[in-house]
């Protein structure tokens, strides 16, 4: 299991989007091995971020432009049954930005190869 808030060691390509924890229903257009390069960087809790907020686009969409009334008179199926798709992933990347920088990274691995693990 990746350590979500740890700075250091931050999850590979293959591992990105399963370290978020996410159990959302993908489209089949999402290529995972692009929006992996595209979080570069991001930290397991980057990576929950974008997935939440990627799988709440499609209702965001649902609901643009109808009143209060309209949306509660909608069903729960009727907001989100959509899987998400690969605009709902880029569009949550353009919204969500790393909170890990690289000189976070180089300080934290200087101080374990120093101190060793806490």
């Amino acid at each position: 299991m990746i350590d979500r808030s740890s700075p250091s060691k931050l999850p590979d390509a293959t591992m990105k989007l399963l370290a978020a924890n996410q159990p959302i229903d993908v489209a089949a257009d999402v290529d995972i091995d692009d929006v992996a390069r595209r979080t570069e960087g991001y930290s397991g809790d980057d990576l929950t971020n974008v997935c939440r907020d990627a799988s709440l686009n499609g209702m965001r969409r649902k609901i643009a432009g109808k009143t209060r009334d309209e949306i509660k008179n909608m069903s729960k199926d009727e907001i989100s049954k959509d899987p998400v798709a690969m605009c709902d992933f880029e569009e949550a990347v353009t919204k969500v930005q790393p909170s890990v920088s690289a000189a976070d990274i180089e300080r934290h691995e200087k101080w374990f190869s120093e101190f060793g693990s806490a």
